[in-house]
């Protein structure tokens, strides 16, 4: 299972949010590039990053900080937050992001993920209160079913699924096992889990997650590492799983 270290950016700054709420934001630092560097030089394989700022109004004013990020780490970006249309996937790919994720676009419009797909890596974002998948930046509810959506990208060549439970996002308080679970069952697709992990155990927790013979592709967190609950090279450890050895 893979670590994704996350860098969730609003207004150029790393932040993060409790459960997805702006109004409740704390503030780890001015520079993502350096944050980006520290990641690679601990071990991590993957770097994820959150426009927040374009998950809520669609204004991609990070763009230029996450094309610093990319340019400066020679290990895969991935990036979300407002990709809603071919231009601005195309200007993250553009600017050095090796997958870009989708989430409210391609839960309202599932063929434009498919089809910017065919070209590029691109992952779908579902981000569920229960099992109600939000759009716009957590702040909406789109009324369709996670599962049902997991389902509906089985078979579109999206490079994986990246589920966060909200309610647990930001909160240290441990991952939604069970919901994990469920979208382990419904899709061959990959999945990288979101939202909760406080602990090395919730990462060996992850990483032993086991449904229908399918295990986790990788999980992101955020939090847990910035406030020092573990360093990236002891959850690089969690994530390789009982055996101890690299995937």
């Amino acid at each position: 299972m893979d670590l994704f270290p996350a860098v969730d950016l609003l207004e150029g700054r790393c932040v993060r949010l409790y459960q997805g709420d702006y109004d409740r934001v704390t503030d780890y630092g001015d520079d993502p590039v350096a944050q980006a560097r520290a990641f690679e030089e601990m071990g991590a394989r993957w770097i994820h990053v959150v426009d927040l700022d374009a998950a809520r109004h669609g204004d991609p004013v990070n763009r230029e900080v996450i094309a610093a990020m990319a340019s400066a780490v020679d290990i895969p970006v991935q990036t979300g937050g407002g990709v809603r249309d071919e231009e601005s996937a195309r200007a993250l790919f553009d600017a050095g992001v090796q997958r870009v994720v989708m989430g409210t676009a391609a839960v309202e419009d599932p063929e434009l993920a498919i089809r910017i797909a065919r070209d590029h890596p691109v992952a779908v974002g579902l981000d569920a209160r229960g099992r109600e998948v939000a759009v716009r930046g957590w702040r909406e509810g789109s009324g369709l079913d996670l599962i049902d959506l997991v389902r509906r990208f089985s078979d579109g060549g999206i490079a994986a699924l990246v589920v966060t439970e909200i309610g647990r996002d930001g909160t240290l308080e441990g991952p939604d096992t069970e919901g994990l679970s469920a979208v382990l069952a419904a899709t061959e697709v990959p999945v990288v889990a979101s939202g909760g992990v406080g602990s090395l155990e919730d990462l060996r927790v992850l990483a032993g997650l086991e449904a229908n013979g399918r295990r986790l592709s990788g999980a992101i967190v955020g939090r847990a590492i910035y406030e020092g609950a573990f360093s990236v090279p002891d959850a690089l450890a969690a994530c390789a799983g009982p055996t101890g050895g690299a995937r």
